[in-house]
């Protein structure tokens, strides 16, 4: 049986929808009955706990014989910080995990996790994963870059499709190879199947960088008219995006991620996804969804 933390995000609810679809049993750490019934529906069990009460972990990893973990604190609010999630709330699912004899533990962790680096986020990252080395389970961390549906969607995708002007920080020319949450949760499963993963952290990127402006034109390619966008210099406001992922894009305008995936795309037999195809599949569900895209 496998365990998923994570299983009610985006990234979490893709790998518990695949694992499910080959036939793996799969038990979901969720923190309200009453949030899940679609992966009750796609034949998940579920498991109340809380990253940040461990004796609910205890019960969780009880016969587990792997684990997968997405869970962080990025989309949540209020009790949950980088501090009592991302930090304390996966040592605690690494210690439970351990103590109950779980075999194998796949760690979602981010590109640039580091015990020095200046972010809380990534130092809180660097930390569980210095503990899962500790922990004597055979680990699997995986680093993606920036994913796809996240900063590209917020920046340039939504307000593209709702006709809105796109306002970038700094030049929009740094390269970063960024990925598709389901290229990462291809990656989760491969882990599982692959013995020579034990061990071993996967840096995750695209098929290639691209660029801010890669992003405008893919969007402009797709909807097929030119969208509006201004640039502002790092330090400014940017309109209609919260101050955190302002940080974000002006933290993105001061170095580069290029990132050659040949060789592990080709060991694990994943088929990274293009920006294009994304942006294609994207709109395509935006518009399927019943938010027809501005033209």
């Amino acid at each position: 049986m496998i365990l998923v933390a994570g299983a009610t995000g985006r990234l979490g609810g893709l790998i518990t929808r695949s694992l499910l679809a080959r036939g793996e049993e799969v038990r979901a750490l969720v923190r309200n009955l009453a949030e899940s019934p679609g992966l009750t529906a796609a034949g998940a069990s579920l498991t109340v706990g809380d990253l940040k009460d461990p004796p609910s972990l205890a019960e969780a990893c009880a016969d587990a014989e792997a684990v997968i973990t997405t869970a962080n604190s990025m989309a949540r609010g209020g009790s949950d910080t980088v501090e009592s999630v991302d930090r304390t709330g996966n040592l605690n699912l690494i210690d439970a995990a351990a103590a109950h004899g779980v075999k194998r533990f796949i760690f979602i962790s981010a590109l640039g996790a580091a015990l020095e680096s200046p972010s809380p986020f990534l130092r809180a990252k660097a930390t569980a994963e210095q503990r899962l080395h500790e922990s004597g389970m055979r680990v699997t961390i995986l680093q993606p870059n920036l994913y796809f549906e996240l900063l590209p969607v917020a920046a340039v995708g939504l307000p593209a499709l709702a006709g809105r002007p796109v306002t970038l920080v700094g030049e929009g020319r740094r390269l970063h190879s960024s990925v598709s949450m389901a290229d990462v949760a291809g990656y989760a499963l491969a882990a599982l199947d692959h013995d020579d993963a034990a061990g071993q952290t996967l840096v995750i990127g695209g098929p290639k960088p691209v660029s801010w402006r890669d992003v405008i034109a893919a969007f402009e390619d797709e909807l097929g008219r030119e969208i509006p966008v201004s640039f502002v210099p790092m330090g400014a406001v940017v309109p209609g995006l919260p101050p955190m992922l302002v940080d974000l894009l002006t933290a993105l305008e001061t170095y580069d991620t290029p990132l050659d995936m040949s060789q592990l795309s080709d060991r694990f037999g994943i088929q990274p996804t293009a920006l294009q195809t994304f942006v294609h599949g994207f709109v395509a569900s935006y518009r399927q969804e019943g938010q027809p895209a501005a033209r």
